[in-house]
């Protein structure tokens, strides 16, 4: 008998697992360059993991303050 998983919560707008976006500052930018993403690996197109990790990480990343 197979393993049975707890469902995840997701986002309303885009469908989404709320644990992948959440820190982002843009949320929609976030969950529509992960859509793009998985929907060129399905497709077998080229994927550049160096670009996709850095947008990632830029979405994370908090804003410094002006003194």
């Amino acid at each position: 008998m197979a393993k049975k998983f707890r469902r995840v919560q997701r986002d309303k707008a885009s469908g989404i697992p709320k644990k992948y976006l959440s820190g982002a500052r843009n949320r929609g930018k976030k969950s529509a360059e992960i859509k793009r993403t998985a929907l060129a690996y399905k497709r077998g197109e080229y994927i550049d993991v160096a670009a996709v990790s850095r947008s990632r990480t830029a979405q994370g990343k908090t804003k410094k303050r002006r003194k």
